[in-house]
Parts: C-alpha cells; structure tokens; sequence
C-alpha cells in the first residue's frame, strides 16, 4: 500500500450510500463545511453555526445557554447536535425543520424524515451544501492486487422508524464488554496539531468559501476541518527506503454491507436462553447467518425495515411478540463486526483440526518430544482479525505451548522424597501460580490453592443435582481410571465473569485432579540449564523463513479445504494467500559521543570495542571501596582485581586497590554482618562488591536490601562462575567496571539530540511478587540536556492497579532535581509509558496525563510541551526483510508507520535491535498527547537515539534506554527489596 495515495473503499459499486466521504477518521470531504474544536472560535459565512466549548460564535446578539458554558446566538428554533455530527439542515441552514434532541451517537427527529443512530465517523445522506453534487460516477472501486487500504469505519444510515427513548435505553451491545461502543463518536487521537500550541485559536485555514479555525487536542488527530482537501499523514520521511514484509494477510469482504438491527420482545423475555431460542425458531426469515447477543442482531441479509414474528414461551405458553427493526447499515469492515469475524475464524481453525488451548490453535499430532528433558513442545498460531490504516488484516504468529511429561502427581512425589517434613510448604511454594493443561479437554488453570482435605474418592454435586465422586465422574464421561485414590485436589479460582445482559455470575472454584494435571512452561531448573535452554529454543525461536513457511502452510491448508471456505462465505470473508508486503524505511546511523571520540554505529550497531579503549564522558575516582568474598573465592578475586587495575586505564577509570575482606563461610547471615560493620568503620564507603558462589536468591536479597534500604551505597553482586574462565576475564572485566563507573554516577556514553531544555521520562509497572496482586512503578527521568544523568524513583500501587496513581509526585520530585542541576525546568518533557495494552490508551490519556498536566500547576508560570508516548513490546506484529521472494530479518532501525498503523492514533513500529535468533520483532509506539507539536520524524528519530543510551549493553536494545532503566528499577523493588529504596541513591543508576 502506498501511505501517500489518498485512501479507497473497497467493494462499494452500487452502494451510493458508500459514495459520499465519511467525516471520522481518515476520510475528509472534499466540500467546506464547518468543523468543531475545543475552545475554539469559529467564522462562519453563510454555511451555519459551528459550535465550541467555552467561546460564543460572531454574529447575532440574543443568546441562548448551550453546552458546558458555551453561549450560542438564537434567532429561530434550534437543531440540537449529536456529538461530533452534522445536523441535517433544512432550506440550507440551521434550525427550520424543529427541534432535534441531542443524545450521544443518536439524531432524534420530530421532522418528516427522521433519522437514526450514526456509528462512528458517518456523514448523513443530504448533508452536503447544495452547490456541490456527488457525480453518480464518482465511486471508489479498488484494484484486487493492491493491498486494501486505509479505510476507517463509514457508516451510512437509512430512514427508518426510531425506536422510542425506553426502547433505545435497552439498546445494550455485547460489544461494549469488549470495548466497542457502537454509539460513540470519536473523531481519532494521536496527530500532532494542525494549529499553534494548545491553547491558542490555532492557524486559520484559509478557503474559497468560508476560512476556519482548527486546533486539535492535544496529541490526538486534528478535527478534520470538512473543506480541507489535505489529508492527515502520520508517516515520515526520513531514512532509506525498504520493501518489508508482515504476518498480517489482507481480507476482502465481499459483502456489500452488514445489517443492524434492534430485536425487541413483547411481552418482555428475560432469559438470554430463551430469547436465543425464539430467534433460533426463526432462522427461515433471518437466515442461517446470524450474530445475536440478545438485543442487537447482525445479518449480511437485507430484512424489511420492520419484520414482525410470533413465537411462544414453552414455560406458559405465552405468545410472544418480536419486533425486528433496522438500526444501522454497517460496512462489512466496520468494528462492530469485528468480534462475529473472529468467532468465524475460531470455527476455521477448529475445522482444520487445530486444538483451542487458551487463547491460541496448537496442532498436538505435531508436538516435538524433547525426552532427554521430559518436554515436548506443540506448535500453533495466535490469529487475529483486525481492522488497521491499511483495511482489513488476518494476523497471524507462529507460536509453541511448552508442555512436560510430568503430571502434578509426579512433581509432588519427587518434592516429598526431597523433604518430607515441610512437604505440604513445599508444594505450596512450587505449585501455587504454576498453570495446568487437563489433556482430556485441553483446558488451561492456574492452581491457586491445594485442597488437602479432599480426595478423587471425595463426591460433588453435579448440574442436574445428583451426586457423584470424582472417581466415577472421569470413568463415566472421559473412560480414564484414576490410579491414586489418596492424593489431594488442586484449586482453581476462576474470575468472575458478565453474562450476555450484564449478569454477574458468581463463580465458586474448579477442583482438578494432580493425576490429570499436566505442568506446563519451563522448569525453574531447567532455565537455569544453558544447555538444556539451547535444545528447546532451536525449536522455539524460529527463523523469519520458517516463520514465513509456516504461515504461508496454514494458508494453503485454508484455501484448500472446502469446509474452511464455506465457512469464510457466509459472512463474504476472503483471506488471501500471501503476506503482506509493503515499503518502509531504514532510520540513519546514529553518532555514539564518548568524552573526546565518537563513532558511527555500523550496521550490527555494536560499539563494545570503542567503549573498551576510549574513556568514557565522566568516570569517578574509586578510591575507597570493598570486595567481600568467602575463602574458596580468594584465587578468582585477586585476579579479578588484577584485570580491574589493567583495563581501568584506557577506559579513563582511577582505581584504588580494594580492601578485601574475606568471609569464614558462605551464609547470608555471615555476609550481612560483614558488610555491615565495614560499613560502620568507613563512613566514606563508595561501592560494595560482593562475590557470590551459585544462584542464590536469599543471598541476593539480603545483600540489596541492606545496601539499598538500610545503610544506601552502590552495590554490585557477582556470580564467582561469571569470574572463573581466564580467556574471557578481561572482557568480563570491562563490562563490570562499565556498570560499576555507571552505579557511581559517572557517564558513559550519549548521542546528539538536537532538541534543547529537554527532559525524558520512563515508567514500567513490575507486579510485586511478596504481596498478592501489589504492583510497583519504576520512574526514571534524565536531569540534564545530554541526557546522562538519571532520576529515579519508585512507588507502591494497590492489587492489579496497572494505571499510575503515584506519577504526580515523581515528575515534581524530578523536576526539582532537573532544576538543581540546571538552574531552569525542561521546555519539553518526552514520557515513554511501558505496559500498557490497547484497551488501557484511553484511560491513560483520560487519567495518567491529566495528573502530569496538574503537576506543572505546582510550579509558578510553567506551561511546558508534553509528549506522552506508550511502548508496547508484547505485540503479535512481525517485520520481515523482503528480496526476490525471500523473508529475512530486517536490519536494526527499520521502522513501519502506515498500513500496520492504529487508525485512532499517530503510531508506528521501530526495530532498533540487532536480531541474533528468532524472528523480527519491533516495538509498538503510540503517541497519545504532543502539545510540542514534533512532527513524526522528530518522534521516531529520537526514539530510535534512545534505544542506544541503555549502558548495560553497547549496543541497541528493544525500547527506549529510561523504559528499560525504570524496568529495572520497578523489577528490583518488587522482585528483591518489596519496599522503597533510600532517597540518598536516587540521582545514581544503583539497580543496574
């Protein structure tokens, strides 16, 4: 798809109501009319009156009450607006057909020709000016080769009888459960202002009929001005051009429309079941094609604007009325049908004898049986139908369920050989959280509980009353015979879910048998195996060609199956037989800055060589500091310290000699104690380095809370086997001292960044493991125009609250220190947000950055620019590199900002990272709020500058260098320390 070529309507011959451009998202008309903005005055001449919060339109001076504060002139009878809509006019101009009451996403008319609900982005028939005619030639019919493209929802609606009020109060869609309002008008997010700052009127679109005012809110795509023939662009520029490729496969519909309607039943039934079934008695008038939700019934069928049925309640024989009235026309790629799509795909998969395991399909008769590690591994795909800039989209990735020979039982029996006295703690510790697979519905539990009072022999009541043990229950229904009789039952804890209607179920627990329970995901042990981890990746992380085969398998076996196809007609869904293939861009080379050098990247973006040779920007004199190590360590410590003084030097390192303090054994309590009282001898203590032997947890953890928490120094933890191979030593050596010089506060490296007074924030959000649910934010802002000096800072949040309550008052605590050091506060302040899904953008934008713009209020006469930016890295999207048919993985800063792109918000996807294994997986970014008005150049540029600024690692990383230090702050806080670290250390990068 080209991002340039103004966007077409697929499928759309015949179809007038199609013909005319939609007013929401990605469409705008070719004819002036007037547009709505916030706070925002408008001119009009002759066309009718806009209408704005908070300011009165020129003209007439009787005024009129209308809207939050807002004054309107009135001379005649008004015309109520709906939210984001034109109002039909009468005669050309406002208010001589009566008045309209206003209600969201509904026109309510007392005219002769009323009108009915508009889904979002719709123009009605009729309301072009009448100087300009649609010619009747004038449709937009696509090409079947090129890929769809940008197609927002456009909905058209038909003069049909409205519902009265009470009927459309019961107007409930399932779809709102999922986040789909059918009756709200959004006029899209994510552009940077047509206008001046936010605040101002905003730049005067001049135009040959009537000049208008735009300014949009902040972040968000401008409310796009009808009159205004340029279209909004979100892509950039910048960069050398590349043919990329995608797991995503363009879906044609067929269909010309999707029908609404609104089912009422008279008198009214209220069991959801019941109505089903009436409906289902029906199915000679609607069709075999239905999707019902108990109000709201989707056809690809045209039905008469009102049909009415008869049917009769069984349990009194009660004849019921049902009344079957059109609400809306929907494209057949609108959002609202979205959801029936996917269940139509689900049925797809199923067909092709693909198991449902969660979320995901898994084909078991081609698991890979790992026997030496007791694993076996079952293919599949996530699938996923989604409407994007570039139309309608099959997502497919390619993905694997790690599943182990190992029954419950079986992990129970070995935990009791190990520790018979504490057994029952034992298995509370190494079960609890871990998810199940029952192989005998291929059901998914996490075991939140073990029952140890019950057992198999035990009975329950079933759903028709009658009492059976579990014994018998799984002979009966699955012919399995339980062989242990005396083992206990695991819990599982379902979450509450709604009904259709909105009925809450209250869900008790599901009691699982251990014998039938099946571990899943990889052992703890043997994550810690290298080798055992090498084996089981080589089948997991797969190649981009293997990636690609495997997708391009799952397509054929669709188009050759006659069923799938069936299936797919109903609803007139056509699934192509390649990938998408598009252009994107490579970004430029970035210029690593070191303290009198600096370097192009090269094309593996690596720079571990110059950082080894070259002084850093700033290093601190180490002149007193520690390293405590138990007697068997002493040999690895000397020579470690040796190679320390050797390669200190080039690196611009002053090292002192250490005091060494040697521990009689290796027991936390001893390390502690040590550690401790040397601190309590030297006040002036500037590191702690501890040599530890194995992995151990409880040693680590005591080590950071004592040198985080109670007595605050930098602290750094090695494992003695990291130290034990000479050859790699004096590398080993370099990337310690590097990490250390960065805890110390020095600074290693940067980048330039053209953008002055300017600060960039990273939050992550780590779920505390010590108390259920707790979860911890990791903030960390820079506090100086070279972006090499952090700020970090941590706070606690109540169980599952992922939305940041505490963000106020760690950006007024880094605006303070940003003021310290610079003696002025940041003109621009850039926030990257990690861990947010797309359900959560717009609690975000409605309650994250509001709190941030309260902040700047604490601080006299500071109007700062914002940019929030949301980093997704859990995405299904794959990037591929294309050449002569072949996919490869795409080079470190290819990024994609169109055809893949959210159509609500300005978006794009970077891959920044070298990929060594696997396939290409970029990062989702999503600009939810720019009052500095950077173009989208200047938010992937700087984006891509801050995956090199991470210090841990020479080289480029997935997400923003503060993204990952804030994730390593939260992580260490709510994986080690369960508290706030001490004040005292955070101007240092002390988690690293």
């Amino acid at each position: 798809m080209d991002p340039n070529k103004p966007p077409g309507l697929p499928g759309v011959t015949g179809m007038p109501w199609l013909q005319q451009l939609g007013r929401g998202r990605g469409f705008q008309p070719e004819v002036p009319a007037v547009g709505r903005g916030r706070g925002l005055q408008y001119s009009t001449e002759g066309l009718g009156i806009g209408r704005a919060r908070g300011f009165t339109t020129p003209g007439y001076t009787p005024l009129v009450q209308f809207g939050r504060g807002a004054t309107f002139p009135m001379s005649e009878p008004l015309t109520g607006f709906a939210r984001g809509l034109p109002v039909p006019p009468a005669n050309g101009g406002l208010g001589r057909a009566g008045v309209l009451g206003r209600a969201r996403g509904m026109l309510l008319s007392a005219a002769a020709d009323p009108w009915v609900g508009v889904a979002r982005g719709a123009i009605l028939p009729g309301l072009e000016p009448q100087h300009r005619q649609t010619p009747p030639c004038e449709t937009m019919i696509q090409d079947p080769k090129e890929e769809t493209p940008s197609l927002t929802e456009q909905v058209a609606t038909k003069n049909v009888d409205v519902p009265t009020p009470g009927q459309g109060a019961t107007l409930v869609s399932m779809f709102r459960g999922v986040g789909i309002d059918p009756f709200k008008t959004s006029w899209g997010r994510g552009a940077p202002p047509v206008g001046g700052e936010a605040g101002d009127l905003g730049a005067q679109l001049k135009h040959q009929v009537a000049p208008v005012g735009v300014i949009s809110s902040p972040g968000r795509r401008p409310e796009e001005v009808m009159g205004s023939s340029e279209p909004f662009h979100k892509a950039g520029t910048k960069g050398t051009p590349v043919t990329v490729g995608s797991n995503h496969i363009p879906i044609c519909c067929k269909n010309e429309a999707v029908y609404q309607y609104h089912v009422t039943f008279s008198p009214n039934v209220e069991s959801m079941a019941m109505r089903f079934g009436m409906m289902k008695d029906h199915r000679s008038t609607t069709g075999e094609v239905v999707a019902f939700d108990g109000s709201i019934l989707y056809l690809p069928v045209k039905l008469k604007d009102v049909v009415s049925l008869k049917s009769v309640r069984r349990t009194d024989n009660q004849e019921v009325e049902i009344t079957v009235q059109m609400t809306k026309i929907l494209p057949p790629n609108s959002d609202l049908c979205l959801p029936f799509y996917n269940v139509v795909l689900r049925r797809v998969m199923k067909i092709l004898g693909l198991k449902l395991v969660g979320r995901n399909h898994y084909d078991p008769d081609s698991a890979i049986i790992l026997g030496k590690h007791r694993l076996q591994v079952w293919p599949g795909y996530a699938t996923c139908i989604k409407r994007t800039d570039g139309g309608l989209y099959l997502s497919v990735d390619v993905t694997h369920k790690v599943l182990r020979n190992d029954s419950v039982l079986d992990v129970m029996k070995v935990l009791y050989e190990q520790s018979k006295e504490s057994f029952q703690d034992e298995c509370t510790k190494e079960l609890i959280g871990s998810i199940v697979i029952t192989r005998y519905n291929n059901r998914t539990y996490r075991i939140d509980d073990i029952e140890w009072s019950k057992s198999p022999k035990d009975t329950f009541t079933m759903f028709d009353g009658s009492e059976t043990s579990f014994v018998d229950y799984y002979s009966k229904n699955y012919g399995i015979e339980i062989k242990e009789m005396d083992q206990p039952l695991l819990i599982h804890r379902p979450k509450e879910r709604s009904k259709p209607g909105g009925k809450q179920i209250i869900t008790g627990q599901v009691l699982l048998v251990p014998e039938l329970s099946f571990m899943t995901g990889i052992p703890e042990k043997m994550r810690k195996d290298f080798r055992a981890m090498k084996d089981l990746t080589m089948h997991i992380n797969v190649s981009a060609e293997q990636h690609t085969h495997s997708i391009k398998q799952l397509l054929k076996n669709i188009a050759g199956n006659a069923e799938t196809l069936t299936e797919l007609n109903r609803w007139g869904l056509e699934i192509s037989t390649d990938l998408l293939v598009t252009h994107g861009r490579i970004l430029p080379q970035e210029t690593i800055c070191l303290q009198s050098s600096s370097y192009v990247t090269t094309s593996d973006v690596s720079w571990s060589r110059e950082v080894g040779r070259d002084a850093c920007i700033s290093c601190i004199p180490m002149n007193i500091w520690a390293v405590f190590y138990p007697r068997r360590c002493a040999d690895q410590v000397e020579e470690l310290v040796s190679t320390f003084l050797k390669v200190a030097g080039p690196m611009g390192l002053r090292l002192e000699r250490p005091n060494r303090v040697e521990l009689r054994d290796d027991r936390t309590e001893t390390y502690v104690k040590t550690i401790h009282s040397q601190l309590s001898r030297e006040p002036n203590m500037q590191l702690v380095v501890c040599i530890m032997t194995g992995n151990r947890d409880d040693l680590y953890t005591a080590i950071k809370k004592l040198c985080c928490i109670k007595s605050p120094i930098p602290s750094q933890a090695i494992n003695v086997r990291t130290i034990s191979q000479p050859q790699k030593l004096r590398s080993v050596a370099q990337k310690i001292l590097l990490q250390i010089n960065s805890k110390l506060g020095g600074e290693l490296w940067t980048v330039n960044v053209p953008l002055k007074h300017l600060m960039v924030v990273g939050v992550d959000v780590h779920h505390d493991t010590s108390k259920k649910g707790r979860s911890v934010m990791g903030f960390v802002a820079s506090v100086n125009s070279s972006l090499t000096r952090w700020y970090s800072r941590v706070t606690f949040q109540t169980p599952n609250e992922e939305i940041i309550s505490g963000f106020k008052l760690c950006l007024s605590a880094a605006l303070q220190k940003y003021y310290e050091v610079n003696h002025n506060l940041p003109e621009k302040i850039v926030v990257y947000r990690d861990g947010v899904s797309d359900g959560q953008l717009k609690m975000v934008e409605l309650y994250e950055i509001p709190q941030l713009l309260t902040c700047f209020q604490t601080f006299p006469s500071y109007e700062p620019k914002l940019v929030f930016i949301v980093v997704q890295k859990r995405i299904s999207t794959t990037l591929y590199s294309c050449s002569a048919d072949r996919f490869g993985t795409p080079p470190p800063g290819t990024i994609l900002d169109h055809s893949l792109t959210h159509s609500d918000w300005m978006d794009f996807y970077l891959m920044a990272h070298q990929i060594r294994q696997g396939c290409g997986l970029p990062t989702h970014y999503v600009c939810v709020y720019n009052t500095a008005n950077l173009s989208p150049d200047h938010l992937q540029r700087l984006t891509y500058k801050m995956c090199h600024l991470y210090w841990n690692w020479p080289g480029t990383i997935r997400v923003p260098a503060p993204c990952k230090y804030a994730h390593k702050v939260a992580y260490l806080c709510g994986q080690y320390l369960h508290a706030e670290p001490a004040i005292q250390l955070s101007d240092k990068l002390y988690f690293l």
